[in-house]
């Protein structure tokens, strides 16, 4: 019953937030600002530089946003103010990513399994999603962001779907920075998904068996809307260190960096930590240097 309860003030908050405009901020103190965010949890790596070239920056970071619940409990706030909190973040942070010379920005916002929450609290999520992207339409057009939506998305609303195709037919010109927002997204359902594919276009005659590679495979998969399909680097906050259906077939030779910070509170300071690290590292592909 009480989590019933607070569902439905979460609700009532978001439709009354634009009338209301609450203040509360993605950069609020809360324990895990007084924690070292060491990075990834591989045994034995060093502390990374805390230089960065540019050269040397990732093409593409895709990055799992967890934490936002238990930001707003550790401070008190509805848990739809801890995804408001978590909204404003991803756009500081592709937003810092794109200055740094970073193409490509793709997060997982809602996955697959994620219908399985509360009801209300997937609502909550569809408003919001709803909401954030017809606010932003203009500010992605002003800074020449493209914008993608990818997922199965065949349970999401009309009415978001409407808002989905109006931004990307918005920003769809854009080519130097790309954020691709994974909606109803699941890695199993995105690989199971290509393989129908080239099998109906193989019961078509229009592919061969010695046509399938793994170039033609990643053109049927959902990422084939950007320049760089595979993640050079995958950040995951609030200290979890699972992949969770995100990317399967993309993430084959990404660096992984897991960071104990609840993504609220992943600013400017801890992105770049991860870059730092991403940059520390020798990437070989399986090949030996």
């Amino acid at each position: 019953m009480l989590s019933l309860l607070c569902f439905l003030l979460s609700l009532l908050f978001l439709l009354l937030l634009p009338c209301l405009r609450p203040c509360f901020s993605a950069k609020g103190s809360l324990k895990d600002k007084k924690k070292i965010d060491k990075g990834t949890y591989v045994v034995g790596e060093e502390e990374p530089p805390k230089g960065l070239r540019r050269e040397l920056m990732p093409r593409h970071v895709a990055v799992i946003m967890d934490g936002n619940r238990r930001w707003a409990k550790q401070a008190g706030l509805l848990t739809s103010q801890g995804y408001e909190a978590g909204a404003k973040r991803l756009i500081e942070f592709a937003e810092l990513c794109f200055k740094l010379g970073i193409n490509t920005v793709s997060a997982f916002a809602f996955s697959t399994e994620n219908w399985g929450r509360h009801k209300i609290e997937v609502k909550c999520l569809m408003y919001l999603f709803q909401r954030y992207l017809k606010s932003k339409i203009q500010f992605f057009q002003s800074k020449e962001i493209r914008v993608s939506v990818i997922g199965n998305l065949a349970k999401i609303p009309e009415s978001l779907l409407g808002i989905i195709t109006e931004i990307e037919d918005a920003t769809k010109s854009y080519k130097k920075k790309h954020l691709i927002l994974a909606i109803d997204y699941s890695g199993r359902f995105d690989i199971l998904r290509a393989c129908k594919s080239i099998v109906k276009k193989s019961e078509h005659g229009l592919i061969r068996e010695k046509d399938v590679d793994e170039t033609l495979f990643e053109r049927e998969l959902q990422t084939k809307c950007t320049e760089f399909p595979s993640p050079d680097l995958l950040i995951r906050t609030s200290g979890e260190q699972r992949i969770s259906n995100f990317f399967l077939w993309q993430l084959a030779y990404t660096e992984l960096f897991f960071s104990p910070v609840l993504w609220p509170d992943f600013d400017k300071d801890k992105l770049l930590d991860a870059l730092a690290s991403y940059q520390h590292r020798e990437r070989r592909f399986g090949c030996q240097v």
